[in-house]
């Protein structure tokens, strides 16, 4: 029933918001979402089902804005084939929702707080649940399998970067491209794991207006995304918009 699996999923969500995981309770998210514990059990499994469930809805979300920003590009960047441009936009969607979701951030950094589900908890096959009174649970679907990491997010941002910019680009310039797109998936979560500070970043030669934050993370990555590129040698560019 995937209309009930996503209102379980947003309740839960929605509790990690409120407090803690391990106060979050099995029959507040049922109830949340005006399902029966039964059916959040029977949907997955056990509360450790749930939260790997929950992890990896978020974490296929993320990839899935890194996928739509790389497909419009920056409203600045102009043509479509400005590749640093579209990476660039890619690199800030992944800032945003880093800053916004501390599901995304801790799959993304590695780096679990004790408000949020135990890695071990996320990481590893959920166990069958066995507890009385519910009966005909089942595990989460033996489909899922291990959750990503920060070296698979990283991987999978440069694959997808690659996979939506190699059409423009001749074949004997993708080794360069590839580079260029790891460096970036790197620079990256670089600046997942240690934000821009205000003042960090100030323009030359006047007194920068002030900025949010936002504005300086973004600014901050493009202007790194855009370093990666620039290695790449002129005459192996598609045209002249990259």
């Amino acid at each position: 029933m995937p209309a009930a699996r996503e209102s379980l999923l947003d309740a839960a969500y929605t509790a990690l918001t409120e407090r803690a995981w391990t106060a979050v309770r099995m029959v507040d998210v049922a109830a949340a979402a005006g399902v029966s514990r039964q059916t959040l059990y029977n949907e997955f499994g056990s509360k450790e089902g749930l939260a790997r469930a929950l992890v990896r809805r978020e974490t296929d979300n993320y990839l899935a804005g890194v996928a739509r920003a790389l497909s419009q590009g920056s409203p600045a960047a102009g043509a479509r084939r400005d590749a640093a441009g579209r990476v660039a936009a890619a690199a800030a969607w992944t800032l945003r929702t880093a800053r916004a979701n501390p599901l995304v951030r801790a799959v993304l950094t590695g780096c679990w707080s004790d408000r949020l589900p135990a890695p071990a908890a996320v990481g590893a096959a959920p166990p069958r649940a066995t507890r009385p009174g519910i009966p005909a649970q089942r595990t989460a679907p033996s489909g899922d399998g291990p959750l990503p990491g920060p070296a698979e997010l990283v991987g999978r941002f440069c694959d997808q970067a690659v996979a939506a910019l190699e059409p423009d680009w001749p074949e004997e310039a993708l080794p360069a491209l590839c580079t260029a797109c790891e460096t970036a998936a790197r620079l990256t979560l670089a600046c997942v794991v240690a934000p821009v500070t205000p003042g960090s970043a100030p323009s030359a030669g006047r007194a920068p207006a002030p900025r949010s934050r936002r504005e300086l993370e973004t600014e901050a990555v493009s202007r790194l995304v855009r370093g990666a590129f620039a290695r790449i040698p002129a005459d192996a560019r598609p045209g002249e918009h990259c």
